[in-house]
């Protein structure tokens, strides 16, 4: 119980004054979890203000269209979040009759709701004693405790949860698992934590052994991919062009340039002679120009996507282009985003 009411009275004292903590309401704490999976605070808190106030209940969330709901996304990253958010409130709202799943085994139903998230919810809003454990619990435990298993582990994975779960209780349980989450990213950093002014110094196995920079353990990670991209980017009377991504993968659903993916770097001369060139601009390009003299490298958790935009001036437009001032009214990678606000101000 130390630890545990160690943790809950470091938590009320230092706490951050964040809008989901002022609500129980499970629609709001399930918007902030998606929202904050994979994003820092400083950035998701932006993105759920505008988030809860265009969509305040789960019923607007259901009825808006997928582009606005990418839209008002964009540039957070790992869209897949933002499509299940919306499958699940539409799930939710016509499956369920509006009734939000009230306890942790039913939050699990929700597309894009896993074992972190449905314990956060169900906690947090019902009082279920069900531990969280996300990237900041698995370093405050390993390093406590002192525990070696990788977090990345099928085995690290099974040890912290049920490890997480002999801690929890029944005594506001959905404080705690707040508190332990704050403590990782305030008190128990990644890097240089202030042990000396930690509350858990004087048991912390990390610190008396001298393994705090050490601990957590993962394993190696997953070797980067290199993906070259060269996008097309239609530039005449005004207008340009855009395609839906629609297969899975990175950036389903959102828009972006015709698109030459290939193995390398591709030339000037061998975008010229690129027969998707042809496909989308038949026999009229007048000019083909790049816009970035030096490669864009965009990074994502397992790829790297090495980019490069060329400018093309045509005779005769496409049927389906679009107007370079209905641009921002889609939603797009933030890759394609910040070209665009650049070559804009270029003209």
């Amino acid at each position: 119980m130390h630890f545990y009411n160690t943790l809950v009275y470091w938590y009320i004292q230092n706490k951050r004054d964040l809008p989901w903590r002022k609500t129980k309401n499970p629609y709001l704490i399930w918007l902030s979890e998606i929202i904050l999976q994979q994003t820092r605070v400083d950035q998701g808190l932006n993105y759920y203000l505008r988030f809860s106030e265009t969509f305040p209940t789960v019923f607007d969330l259901a009825d808006a269209e997928e582009a606005t709901v990418l839209k008002l996304w964009q540039g957070l990253g790992y869209y897949s979040r933002a499509r299940n958010l919306h499958f699940s409130a539409k799930f939710i709202v016509h499956e369920l009759n509006g009734n939000f799943p009230k306890s942790y085994k039913e939050l699990l139903q929700l597309k894009g709701v896993g074992d972190y998230t449905a314990s956060a919810i169900a906690s947090i809003c019902y009082d279920e004693a069900t531990a969280v454990v996300d990237g900041n619990v698995y370093r405050v435990l390993s390093r406590y405790f002192g525990i070696h298993t990788p977090i990345n582990s099928t085995k690290g994975i099974k040890e912290f949860k049920e490890l997480a779960q002999e801690l929890i209780t029944n005594d506001d349980p959905g404080r705690y698992n707040q508190g332990i989450m704050e403590f990782g990213a305030k008190q128990c950093k990644p890097q240089s934590p202030n042990c000396n002014q930690c509350p858990l110094n004087e048991s912390c196995v990390a610190l008396e052994k001298g393994l705090v920079d050490k601990l957590p353990v993962k394993e190696k990670k997953i070797k980067i991919k290199q993906r070259y991209f060269n996008y097309l980017v239609l530039d005449t009377q005004n207008c340009t062009l855009l395609n839906q991504r629609r297969s899975k993968g990175i950036w389903q659903n959102l828009y972006e340039f015709p698109l030459i993916e290939s193995e390398k770097e591709l030339t000037h001369d061998e975008i010229k002679l690129s027969p998707i060139l042809t496909h989308y601009f038949f026999n009229s390009i007048l000019s083909i120009q790049l816009f970035n003299t030096k490669t864009i490298v965009h990074k994502l958790s397992h790829q790297h996507l090495f980019t490069k935009f060329w400018i093309i001036k045509t005779e005769n437009l496409p049927k389906n282009k679009i107007s370079w001032n209905d641009f921002d009214t889609y939603p797009v990678p933030i890759l394609i985003h910040n070209f665009a606000e650049k070559f804009k101000d270029n003209q």
